[in-house]
């Protein structure tokens, strides 16, 4: 057994990494209940294990009396002597009690405590090597599936893809090597567990500050990220350096950086927009290539109202409402989007605009304007441009020529001087 014991002790110090030395102490507190089995309810009682050869000896302190009445509790002055010459009545005594076949009672203890503890102990190192990893992204093999979660395997620990942080449009096998987001650290049901997540926003930031060494040493700046897993990420970026293009920065020559993100993503699109502080130009560069007609926003409740093209209408909403929502989560902003409307006109409606136009020139009828649109004057510029001549030929306005042509020159006159 002690042979055995001793090669248990060194694997396990080997593969987990846990110390021999706090496998030793949890095996002695075992062998405490075992001894107290075998031995009785001694006084003090604990036992020892020999790392050299891997002997197992109990021990418990019993007090030197003239007469033994609990041979648990006490030690006969003879028997004190032959342990401490110089032993006095009243003292304690730490003795030897380790009763005969104790090795095979305590292999089943140490058995069953030192696999108790092993597991305690590699969650404890578990906590301790992942609880700084937060936010960092670490690559496993897929072990097995527990329902829809997945389990990990990091090498000497285990993690969960919990269903919740999958993407929906990815499928894993048995054996595949993933790449996944450290999202949490738990202190579970059943100790320390690591959390992994693929489905994170902050998965594609982690991605793009890998990629993209501007980020990374703080040239660019990401000031928000929006995902839908599997589907769709809108990211937004800055930069204070003039210099530096943050969209082209992210994109890569080619493409090449924003491509190695998106072959990571398994094809999921992404959006790289460039922040700004005006919430009108944010979210016109959010919801590109749409173009926005009509902007009007409500600062204390941070919703707007945007028309767009009707043409474009399915362009900014996207499918689904799907570029339309993650412009509201990028944002921070509530957005309505409806169609421009157009006002088209018939010719009676043209011809009626036209003279009103003209009436509304100091010193101009009704019927004068009529008149004058019917004869092809279809605007103030037109008339700016006229001659008496011209006004002479409109055989009704023969006799008021004049008077209209003065009229004309005042307006004139007029809007020069208000420029």
């Amino acid at each position: 057994m002690n042979a055995d014991f001793l090669a248990v002790l060194e694997f396990w110090e080997r593969e987990k990494g846990i110390s021999r030395d706090v496998l030793v102490r949890a095996v002695e507190e075992a062998m405490v209940s075992a001894a107290k089995k075998a031995v009785g309810p001694a006084r003090e009682l604990r036992c020892a294990i020999d790392i050299r050869n891997g002997d197992i000896k109990a021990f418990a302190k019993l007090v030197v009396s003239d007469k033994v009445l609990s041979k648990h509790d006490q030690i006969s002055v003879f028997d004190a002597h032959r342990i401490k010459p110089d032993a006095n009545l009243g003292d304690e005594l730490e003795v030897e009690v380790t009763p005969a076949g104790f090795g095979r009672i305590a292999s089943q203890y140490a058995k069953q405590s030192l696999m108790q503890h092993i597991r305690r102990a590699e969650k404890q190192l578990i906590f301790a090597e992942f609880k700084d990893r937060v936010g960092d992204i670490i690559s496993g093999v897929v072990r097995r599936f527990e329902r829809s979660d997945v389990t990990v395997d990091l090498g000497k620990y285990e993690a969960i893809l919990p269903n919740r942080e999958r993407v929906p449009t990815e499928e894993y096998q048995i054996g595949e090597r993933i790449r996944c987001y450290v999202k949490a650290v738990e202190n579970g049901t059943h100790g320390p567990e690591i959390i992994l997540s693929r489905a994170d926003p902050q998965f594609v930031v982690k991605l793009f500050r890998l990629e993209v060494s501007e980020i990374s040493d703080g040239t660019i700046e990401i000031k928000g990220v929006a995902r839908e897993p599997g589907f769709r990420t809108k990211l937004a970026v800055f930069t204070r350096d003039s210099k530096v293009d943050p969209v082209g920065a992210c994109v890569g020559l080619r493409g090449q950086r924003v491509k190695n993100i998106v072959r990571e993503l398994n094809n999921e699109k992404v959006d790289i927009i460039k922040w700004d502080a005006n919430p009108q130009t944010y979210i016109s560069n959010a919801l590109a290539p749409a173009q926005i007609k009509f902007f009007e926003a409500d600062e204390v409740r941070r919703r707007a109202h945007l028309k767009v093209a009707a043409d474009q209408l399915s362009l900014a909403i996207g499918k689904r409402g799907q570029n339309a929502r993650l412009t509201c989560k990028l944002t921070g902003w509530q957005i309505d989007i409806e169609p421009e409307t157009v006002v088209t006109f018939g010719f009676e409606e043209k011809v009626a605009l036209a003279v009103h136009n003209l009436a509304a020139i100091p010193g101009l009828t009704n019927e004068q304007a009529d008149l004058l649109v019917h004869a092809g004057f279809l605007s103030v510029d037109d008339l700016f441009t006229a001659q008496l001549d011209d006004l002479e030929q409109i055989e009704p306005l023969k006799a008021q020529a004049p008077a209209i042509v003065a009229a004309v020159k005042a307006e004139a006159d007029r809007r020069a001087t208000v420029q």
